[in-house]
């Protein structure tokens, strides 16, 4: 019996059957890469986006709303001579960059204590130490800010100093706190692993400790960066400078103008560092620890 007409010499009458779907053929004889029997593998699927769009926009087109409601309001303000005064020669300008190098600073050396320092107290030698360091840091926070700052003042005289020193203290505590968490949350079998495997201990620490511990830290330098942005409103009464010039002005004066504009700024810097510390907290997050394909 002959086969149907268009039908490949050899082929199967019943494949080439009208209304009958033809599979496409694999580009591999026995179905697999490796040439053994089987389906084709299933096609990779690309991992979600680590930062939506949503988070991306939508707190700085707020903070955008909100700074040109500001800027328009102001515009059409009538200022008096004392709140004008406030506000001329670049004032609003200077409070906001010495605002935002107490923040730098102050977060910097946090960073630079406290997470060494939490690494040193996990390590056996030096566990010993830790309620007496626990007790210094959460002192350091139990201590009001103000008289903090007015018995460093005291202390290391009016000027950046003394506001620096007492922002520190302030915020070592969360990112000491965090990092000492993250590193004794690992599990043991994962760093018993990595001995076993030949790693040093400072490979271990580098390799395996600290990067399974990153989201804790970051949890913890973002807590301490808004922490800083509240605190450094304080440095003004110690002569620090920073955005604190203008709310104390508006209080002490009662200029609601000048007092308005040092808040919303205050408040927008906050929500803007804490963004900005989210989004780092995400991108910095090792890829393995995330959820998903």
């Amino acid at each position: 019996m002959s086969a149907p007409p268009g039908t490949a010499p050899g082929a199967d009458a019943t494949s080439a059957a009208p209304g009958t779907p033809v599979a496409p053929a694999s580009p591999y004889p026995s179905g697999s890469p490796d040439g053994s029997p089987g389906a084709a593998p299933a096609p990779y699927e690309a991992r979600p986006l680590r930062i939506t769009w949503r988070k991306l926009t939508l707190l700085p087109s707020l903070l955008v709303v909100v700074l040109v409601s500001t800027w328009l309001w102001f515009r059409h303000a009538e200022l008096d001579a004392i709140s004008a005064n406030a506000l001329a020669n670049g004032q609003v300008w200077l409070a906001l960059r010495q605002h935002i190098a107490l923040t730098a600073v102050s977060t910097f050396f946090v960073l630079v204590i406290a997470v060494p320092l939490g690494v040193l107290l996990t390590r056996r030698r030096f566990r010993a130490a830790t309620p007496f360091v626990r007790a210094v840091a959460n002192a350091g926070q139990a201590t009001p800010a103000i008289g903090l700052l007015a018995l460093l003042v005291i202390w290391l005289g009016i000027g950046r100093t003394a506001a620096l020193t007492g922002m520190i203290a302030y915020a070592v505590l969360p990112v000491l706190s965090n990092t000492m968490a993250g590193l004794r949350a690992n599990e043991p079998t994962l760093l018993e692993a990595a001995r076993g495997i030949g790693m040093s201990p400072a490979e271990v620490l580098t390799r395996v400790e600290l990067p399974l511990a990153v989201p804790l830290i970051l949890a913890g330098v973002r807590t301490a960066l808004v922490l800083n942005v509240g605190t450094a409103t304080l440095a003004a009464f110690g002569g620090g400078g920073g955005l604190g010039v203008l709310i104390t002005t508006g209080i002490t004066n009662q200029r609601v103008p000048v007092l308005v504009l040092g808040s919303i700024l205050t408040v927008a810097l906050a929500l803007l560092v804490d963004w900005l510390a989210s989004l780092a907290e995400v991108l910095l997050r090792p890829r393995g620890l995330e959820e998903g394909p």
